[in-house]
C-alpha cells in the first residue's frame, strides 16, 4: 500500500467497516479528532457512536478500497462501500488529515451507484 499514513487510513476504514469501530478509534484517532460529516456533531465520540450504530444495522458491510492517495499529511481513500452483498453501494471518498501518524480530521463524500448508467466506464 505504501506509507504508514496510507496504511493507517485504510486500516481505520477496514476496522470500521468490519464493526470494530472502537478499536479503529483507539488505534488511529488523535486526541483532537474532528470530522465534517454534516449529519452528526463534529466530535470523535458522536461519529464513533453513529458508526457503531451503522455497523450494528449492517453487519455484512463490504468496503473495497480502489485507491489511496497521499500528499503530505493528507490521505484520500476512494472506496466501493456496500451495506450488504446485494447492495449496489456507493463510491465514497474519505479524506484524512494526520498529525503524528494519528487521524485528527476527517471528511467523507459519497455518491450512490445507479442501477442503470449510460457510462460504460463505471464509477471505478
Amino acid at each position: 500500500m505504501g506509507t504508514i499514513l496510507k496504511e493507517n487510513a485504510v486500516s481505520f476504514l477496514q476496522l470500521v467497516a468490519s464493526g470494530n469501530v472502537r478499536e479503529a478509534y483507539q488505534r488511529y484517532a488523535g486526541p483532537n479528532f474532528r470530522h465534517h460529516n454534516p449529519f452528526f456533531r463534529g466530535d470523535a465520540h458522536s461519529l464513533m457512536l453513529a458508526m457503531e450504530e451503522n455497523a450494528a444495522k449492517n453487519p455484512h458491510k463490504i468496503l473495497e478500497v480502489k485507491r489511496a492517495i497521499e500528499e503530505g499529511n493528507i490521505v484520500a481513500v476512494h472506496s466501493h462501500v456496500k451495506q450488504n452483498q446485494e447492495d449496489l453501494g456507493g463510491a465514497v471518498v474519505h479524506i484524512f488529515r494526520f498529525h503524528n501518524d494519528q487521524i485528527v480530521e476527517l471528511w467523507d463524500v459519497g455518491q450512490p451507484i445507479p442501477a442503470d448508467s449510460p457510462n460504460e466506464n463505471g464509477m471505478f
